[in-house]
C-alpha cells in the first residue's frame, strides 16, 4: 500500500491549542433580530404557562428531561424538528400551529419595535432597502 503524505496542521487547529487559557474565537455578534430558538422558547414557555403545567409534566410527555426543556424555553438549545414536534404534541398543539404562533409573535415584536423607532435605521430591512 502506498503511504500518504504527511498531513499538515491547519493554523489555529487543535495542534496549536495550548490548553484552557488558549484564546478562543469571538462568538458571532447578535444583530438584535430575535433568533428562531429564542422566539420558539418564549412561545413554548407561554403555552406551558397557559396550561398551568410544570417543566416536569411537559418534559415527561415529550420524552425529554426537564433541564433540556428549560434550556429550550430559554433559547439556549436549538432543538431538532423532531424535538419541536414532540414538544408541540406534549402541549396539545400541532407543529403547524406552533410555527404559526411563533411567526405571529415575531411579527408582533417587529411591529412594536418599528413603531417605537427602535430599529428604524438598521438591520436586514434597512440593508435591503439600500440595495
Amino acid at each position: 500500500m502506498a503511504e500518504h503524505p504527511r498531513l499538515h496542521a491547519i493554523p489555529g487547529g487543535r495542534d496549536e491549542r495550548t490548553g484552557p487559557d488558549a484564546p478562543r474565537p469571538a462568538p458571532a455578534r447578535h444583530t438584535g433580530e430575535p433568533l428562531w430558538r429564542e422566539a420558539l422558547g418564549r412561545r413554548l414557555r407561554a403555552l406551558r404557562g397557559e396550561q398551568g403545567e410544570t417543566l416536569v409534566e411537559t418534559a415527561g410527555r415529550a420524552g425529554v428531561s426537564p433541564q433540556y426543556l428549560s434550556e429550550v424555553e430559554r433559547g439556549r438549545k436549538d432543538p431538532s424538528s423532531e424535538m419541536v414536534a414532540a414538544l408541540a404534541g406534549a402541549l396539545g398543539v400541532t407543529l403547524v400551529g406552533l410555527t404559526e404562533q411563533v411567526v405571529r409573535d415575531l411579527h408582533q415584536r417587529h411591529r412594536t419595535e418599528f413603531a417605537s423607532g427602535a430599529r428604524r435605521n438598521s438591520g436586514p430591512t434597512m440593508y435591503a432597502l439600500a440595495a
